[in-house]
């Protein structure tokens, strides 16, 4: 395995990693910011007022991206194995002609 495979494999790991936690966050932060303006504005410091909205609009985010995120998740768990079965294949060939 050369150095140029493994470093392409962790960087699509790594922005696939990425990709699924701001999928998943970015509407948390947002309903947070938007949950603390309503709070600062109207003096209310009641705890579950800033999460239980916050984890509605993750729960709903996993539901209707669930799966899209799956489907990205798997091709990349599927790329990752084709790379890794093609290397294993020319290193038998590579043997194989010895």
């Amino acid at each position: 395995m050369t150095p140029d495979i493994i470093v392409d494999l962790f960087r699509q790991s790594l922005w696939l990693a990425i990709t699924v936690m701001a999928v998943l966050l970015v509407p948390a932060l947002i309903v947070g910011l938007l949950v603390a303006m309503f709070q600062a504005a109207t003096q209310i410091n009641e705890m579950s007022l800033s999460f239980i909205p916050k984890l509605l609009v993750t729960f709903l985010t996993l539901i209707f991206a669930g799966p899209w995120l799956l489907k990205t998740m798997m091709n990349c768990v599927l790329i990752c194995v084709i790379k890794a079965m093609n290397l294993r294949l020319r290193r038998i060939r590579r043997w194989s002609r010895i």
